[in-house]
Formats: structure tokens, C-alpha cells, sequence
């Protein structure tokens, strides 16, 4: 359970579901329903990407590890990012015209859209409820998809989205290294480029293939529907997504090895500046891989446990998912604790639209321990 605080009083409650599995299946610990059925959002862009390396692509292509960590990422659209996917797309011979994640607003400040006067739009709806930027929170929300798709809580220093103009370029979607990863796919296969997001596609039956296999379900009992950047989401079991990563953590085969090789060595790229992802993985090099997804989705590995994680916030809120991933870890054991390696995320302030201080998110009770 994450609570919202103004001043002392609680005056939001945020149910949380949690499961933590081992890479055999054996559940750890848990909390609210742990095989509670949702969608994986970008929570499944590492499984997403695994195809383009076992079948060949990012061979042919001459994929950087740097790419492969776009191609799980859910970016920033920071400038460096955003050249990354550009020069990914010309490698396999296509350009920002074939990428169908479509355009919003990036979440980088560097390509912060601006008003017709040349003014950036300013926060609106003043007190709303989320976290605001400020030097002791986080500078980005961690929407683990398309932007705008993730409101469930939005912080106050994001202005809603109708204040806002769209972004001009795919490229700036933070779904787009995930989208060319698919592309590279397709052109690998022989496979027709165009309407390579819809689920009757052979590139969306390949990642089903292995979203399924990772998560040891059968592929047609998942659930499926369109996610926030045109792609197929799918929807499981959380224990079955702990699985997943738990199993991630603990293969020796080549393409999980060089997904988690990716996503540990540049952190930076699978989210960016301000982004609990990237912090995670960041202060804890190599032992923690994490990857949040929209709607309250998040999903971790303690590596050198092969230990998988999987969480929901059963209303959506995005900042409380990031509040109880870190309360999972430190009720793991994750030394040091990530409350004092993290504590920008770990009590995330409230703040009015005078930037006082007015409440703060925290995470109550306990994992129930196997």
C-alpha cells in the first residue's frame, strides 16, 4: 500500500499487488494478490527485444549495445537518445517515416515543446495531487509508455496535455527504440515492413512467442490489446511476470545475457536523467535491473539472486509504483538500503503551486515472506 500524505493526515491510499519469484518458479514473498492479471506495458520491452538478437538481426545489422538498451528502453527522447534511434533506423536502410509509435511529447526538458510565442507552457492544475520538480524530486515522471497514455497521477510540473503542442517526430516517442528494434526485425525476416504494430503481424506473433516462453505461460492464454504506442500489450499473471525476470536474471543463453549486458552497462538509455530506472540501475551496477511500465507496472531482477519482481498499483498511479518498488527492495535485503541510495525516490515530495512542501508519498506494510 502506497499513502498519500497532506501535511500529517493520509488522504489517498494506493493498493499495491507484488510478487517476487525465484528463476524455478518458487514464489519469495508477496503482497496483495500476487498472481493479480494485468497488462506488462513496457515492462515487456526487454522480452520485446529479446527476437531481435536470437533470430539474427541485431547480427546482420551490426546492433550496438547501446542500441539494444534503446530498444528496451522507455527514453527520455533526450538529444543523444534521440540520434541513437535515428542512426539505428538509417543502419536498416529507414527513417522516421516507418516508425509507427507516432509522436508525443518528449520527456526530455531539452526538447521541451514550446508555445507559439516561444514560451515553454507552464504546469497547470495547480496542487493536483503529484510530485513536483524540485532539486530533492524527481525531474521526470516515470511513465513506462506513451507520455500522455500514463495521466494516472501526474505530477504537477507536467502541464496536461491539451496546454501542450505535439511533438513533430516519432523519434521523439519513448517507445521508438522498441519500434525500431521491431523494424530491424522485420527487414531481417523478409518480413513487410509496413503495419509491422498490428497483432495479426509476424514481428507481434515473434514477441508473443517470447513474452509467453520468458513468462512459462502459453501464449494464447495471455490476454492482448493495443498499448499506448500502437504495439501489442499483453496481459498475465504478475507471478508469471516476476518469472520472467526472475528467469532474465539467471540465463547463461546469449540473448538474455546481452539484453541484461545492455540494459546494467547503460542505464542512462533505458530511461535518462531523473528516472528511477536509470537511478536504479545506476547506484547499484550490475545487481539491480529494472524497467517501470505505464498504469503502475514496474518489473526488477535482483541479479546476482536471480530473483524476479513484479508489481502493480492496482489504480494506475505511476509515482507509487516507483515508491513500493523501493520498498520491495529494502524489504529484500538489498544492501545498502535504497531508501539511502535513493531517497529522492523513496519519499517523494507533494508541493503546491507556491513549491512548499504540502505532503509526501510513502509505502506501508509488509511483504509476507515464503
Amino acid at each position: 500500500m502506497i499513502e498519500q500524505l497532506r501535511g500529517d493526515t493520509v488522504e489517498s491510499r494506493h493498493r499495491v499487488s507484488v510478487a517476487v519469484l525465484d528463476a524455478q518458479g518458487r514464489v519469495v514473498a508477496g503482497a496483495g494478490d500476487p498472481h493479480l492479471v494485468t497488462f506488462m506495458r513496457s515492462a515487456a520491452k526487454p522480452f520485446q527485444a529479446m527476437p531481435l538478437i536470437e533470430d539474427g538481426a541485431a547480427e546482420r545489422f551490426a546492433v550496438s549495445e547501446e542500441e539494444i538498451a534503446l530498444a528496451c528502453a522507455s527514453h527520455n527522447s533526450e538529444p543523444y537518445q534521440v540520434d541513437l534511434v535515428r542512426g539505428f533506423l538509417e543502419r536498416i536502410g529507414l527513417s522516421e517515416r516507418d516508425l509507427a509509435c507516432g509522436p508525443h511529447r518528449p520527456l526530455s526538458a531539452d526538447l521541451a515543446i514550446v508555445d507559439a510565442d516561444g514560451a515553454t507552457p507552464s504546469a497547470a492544475g495547480a496542487d493536483a495531487g503529484g510530485p513536483a520538480s524540485s532539486a530533492t524530486s524527481p525531474a521526470r515522471p516515470d511513465f513506462g509508455d506513451a507520455g500522455p497514455d500514463a495521466s494516472a497521477g501526474t505530477p504537477t510540473h507536467i502541464a496536461p496535455r491539451e496546454t501542450r503542442r505535439p511533438a513533430r517526430s516519432p523519434l521523439a516517442s519513448n517507445c521508438s527504440g522498441k519500434h525500431t528494434a521491431m523494424l530491424a526485425l522485420a527487414r531481417h525476416r523478409g518480413w513487410p515492413t509496413s503495419g509491422y504494430h498490428l497483432a495479426d503481424h509476424p514481428v507481434q506473433e515473434r514477441c508473443r512467442q517470447t513474452v509467453a516462453h520468458w513468462a512459462g505461460v502459453p501464449k494464447n492464454s495471455m490476454g492482448q490489446a493495443v498499448d499506448g504506442c500502437g504495439v501489442v500489450t499483453f496481459a498475465l499473471p504478475l507471478s508469471n511476470m516476476a518469472l520472467a525476470y526472475a528467469k532474465l536474471a539467471a540465463s547463461e543463453e546469449p540473448a538474455p545475457r546481452a539484453i541484461v549486458q545492455a540494459m546494467t552497462s547503460h542505464p542512462d538509455l533505458v530511461a535518462g536523467r531523473g528516472r528511477s530506472c536509470t537511478a536504479l540501475m545506476q547506484r547499484y551496477p550490475g545487481r539491480v535491473l529494472a524497467k517501470v511500465g505505464a498504469e503502475g507496472v514496474y518489473g526488477a531482477a535482483l541479479l546476482d539472486r536471480a530473483i524476479g519482481i513484479a508489481l502493480k498499483v492496482e489504480d494506475g498511479h505511476n509515482w507509487s509504483a516507483v515508491v513500493a518498488l523501493l520498498a520491495v527492495l529494502d524489504q529484500l535485503d538489498l544492501d545498502p538500503s535504497p531508501h539511502d541510495l535513493l531517497p529522492e525516490f523513496a519519499r517523494i515530495p507533494i508541493r503546491n503551486t507556491r513549491g512548499e512542501v504540502v505532503g509526501h508519498l510513502r509505502a506501508s506494510g509488509r511483504l509476507e515472506r515464503v
